[in-house]
């Protein structure tokens, strides 16, 4: 069994954000991840993703992006950023080593994974809400003939060209491979099961992200009742798109709901322009056909299940659920922030963006292990 101080769980953004901040404070750490690299999701993302916040609020603690790099960064680029953070703090994961379940004994946190045990004071779960996609289940799928994939395992368009395919569900990821789909020569339509809410990604050429801040200090309610009328002359009417509209606003939806609304980054125009079709939830499939309850039916070549992950991981960490409710609110919020020397960095949606979010957090996290910070004091 090894032993450290604290042991960081996950490293990708979150984690090395976490050890960047440790390293401020002289703490002694250990890091493991399941994968082979740091950085791992946005290795596996599809290749037309770019960061949908600017970058100006989206780098790691103490580290920004290069002055060349574009306000917001592809995919290859933000892990190239990563690659050079990683080297820059010289972080070194355990990696290959998946975490099987991480509970309290005593004094100390112990952790089983697939390699080897851990013993440590604290712990810091930076693994966050996105690393177990939702399970694709439609009825009479099994008798459809062409390729059903989840939005993870989607690479690229090129893949689909000549097809018609059928993205389900509205969320960012889902937009974007809609749109690549088009650009890569496929027939792309959407099946939208939920209301939604859509931003634009900036206004009058200011990253949205920005006017969030200023707007985070007011009421979610009343920030979004000033900033709706900006939205519907930016947006239009989405309901002649055949979309629903959210009954309240997008600030309100990540408060209730803790799910990010849909910045837009060309979607909504190319719905417009008839180049990707909008259609209900799916009903049932039977074989190339697919059933959607408003009562349509269609024939496809392919299935892209954007639906999203589970982010519950009481499976593996064995607290009261309570904690993992605790984490619908930010970290200087949180009741039971750093109870019994457990932390979580990089699992509440924020609506000053999440990296942002995580920055901060990873930082407070550190300072609260050092014995300088109690953010309920913030």
């Amino acid at each position: 069994m090894r032993q450290t101080n604290t042991l960081i769980i996950g490293a990708s953004i979150s984690g090395l954000a976490s050890a960047a901040s440790l390293q401020k404070q002289n703490i002694e750490y250990i890091i493991i991840e399941k994968q082979n690299r740091v950085g791992a999701p946005w290795r596996n993302h599809y290749d037309r993703l770019h960061l949908h916040t600017s970058k100006r609020f989206s780098n790691l603690p103490y580290k920004k992006f290069g002055r060349t790099i574009p306000r917001y960064p592809e995919r290859q680029q933000v892990v190239d950023y990563l690659d050079d953070y990683q080297k820059e703090f010289n972080i070194n994961p355990i990696f290959n080593t998946e975490v099987l379940s991480v509970k309290k004994e005593a004094e100390y946190w112990i952790t089983e994974t697939t390699k080897d045990s851990f013993k440590s004071k604290y712990v810091i779960m930076a693994s966050g809400p996105y690393s177990k996609p939702k399970r694709i289940d439609f009825k009479g799928m099994e008798t459809f003939p062409g390729k059903i994939l989840h939005s993870y395992e989607y690479k690229t368009g090129k893949d689909f060209k000549g097809q018609k395919v059928l993205v389900v569900g509205f969320g960012n990821s889902a937009c974007e491979i809609a749109i690549d789909l088009y650009e890569q020569g496929s027939v792309p339509s959407m099946s939208v099961r939920s209301p939604v809410n859509v931003i634009p990604r900036d206004v009058l050429g200011v990253p949205v992200l920005e006017l969030s801040i200023l707007l985070s200090r007011l009421p979610p309610r009343v920030a979004d009742a000033i900033s709706s009328p900006l939205i519907k002359w930016l947006i239009g009417d989405l309901t002649k798109l055949g979309l629903k509209k959210m009954p309240y606003g997008p600030l309100e939806e990540i408060r209730r709901d803790g799910n990010i609304p849909i910045l837009d980054i060309g979607t909504i125009q190319h719905i417009r322009e008839g180049h990707i079709k909008i259609y209900d939830d799916i009903d049932h499939i039977e074989g190339k056909s697919i059933y959607f309850k408003g009562g349509k039916k269609e024939a496809f070549d392919a299935i892209i299940a954007g639906i999203g992950y589970d982010r519950d991981c009481t499976e593996t960490v064995k607290v009261d659920k309570r904690r993992f409710e605790d984490l619908q609110v930010c970290a200087g919020r949180q009741k039971y922030f750093g109870k019994d020397g457990l932390y979580f960095c990089g699992y509440w949606i924020s609506p000053t963006g999440q990296i942002r979010e995580i920055a901060s957090d990873a930082q407070k996290i550190a300072r609260h292990i050092a014995g300088e910070e109690n953010p309920l004091q913030k």
